[in-house]
């Protein structure tokens, strides 16, 4: 089953029928909202804000742990997630799309980052990230979109916007986009065995330019990402249009080779944990 995180404006696509929204107890809390279960023609599919059914939560307040946890308990298989991002290339415009490849983590904050501790040790391997068959399947799709692929999306603490030296930096390291949420979102998921692909919607440069009329404003994403949904929209439709990618092996079984405590000595506590996080 596909999953989609992202605002509620995303999903208010025509031929989409709403089941129910689910409430869903985890170990970690309640997740941004209740998951809204959807069809769409022979598709189940599963919802979730991000932010919150109002944007309420601010980055660093989302229960990320809860949210991919719900969704995995839900049968999700396959994670499809939208982002507004700043653009750190003047060759990625406001108003294109990207498909982040690699996450760079500038997170100094004390977000809840692995669903592993507590007696259960596990080290999963992040080194490609994104799902190959979830992007290769987004970007067969995109017709008539600008759409960058093979991208480095860097994640900062937020709320507040980045500083001049911060955008150089993220530059430097090689970065192309800049966010406040996929991470630890992207990490969770691959904890989970679930698939995971973000389709960045790219709203502004950031601060790196020297024109300051070029620098990110709240006002400016907000005007761009409004503009842009239309476009995410309708590129969500023709994902849906089409079937599922197959399921990745390297994701599916990111879990085989990552546990350190013996079978065994599991606590009985973390047992239910792991059992929906091996389904």
């Amino acid at each position: 089953m596909l999953a989609i995180i992202g605002g509620t404006g995303i999903y208010n696509i025509e031929g989409l029928k709403i089941i129910e929204e689910v409430p869903v107890a985890t170990p970690f809390g309640d997740p941004s909202a209740p998951v809204v279960k959807a069809r769409y023609k022979d598709k189940e599919l599963l919802f979730l804000p991000r932010h919150g059914q109002r944007h309420q939560f601010l980055p660093h307040e989302i229960n990320y742990r809860a949210n991919i946890f719900a969704l995995k308990k839900l049968g999700a298989k396959q994670v499809l997630a939208f982002s507004a991002v700043g653009s750190l290339r003047e060759d990625i415009h406001p108003g294109e799309f990207a498909i982040p490849a690699q996450y760079f983590e500038w997170i100094k904050g004390n977000r809840e980052r692995t669903f592993f501790g507590e007696g259960l040790a596990a080290h999963i391997s992040t080194a490609e990230p994104a799902c190959p068959n979830l992007t290769k399947w987004i970007a067969s799709k995109a017709m008539g979109l600008k759409l960058h692929t093979g991208k480095t999306y860097a994640c900062m603490d937020g709320p507040r916007l980045g500083t001049k030296a911060e955008s150089n930096f993220l530059r430097l390291v090689g970065c192309d986009l800049v966010g406040m949420t996929n991470i630890p979102e992207v990490f969770l998921a691959r904890e989970a065995q679930l698939c995971y692909a973000t389709v960045a919607i790219v709203t502004d440069y950031d601060c790196w330019m020297e024109d300051i009329s070029c620098h990110v404003s709240v006002n400016a994403v907000i005007a761009r990402y409004g503009e842009s949904l239309q476009k995410a929209q309708k590129l969500l439709l023709t994902l849906l249009d089409s079937p599922l990618p197959e399921i990745d092996d390297n994701c599916r079984k990111s879990l085989c080779e990552a546990l350190l405590t013996p079978e065994a000595d599991i606590p009985e506590g973390k047992r239910e944990l792991l059992s929906v996080l091996r389904r």
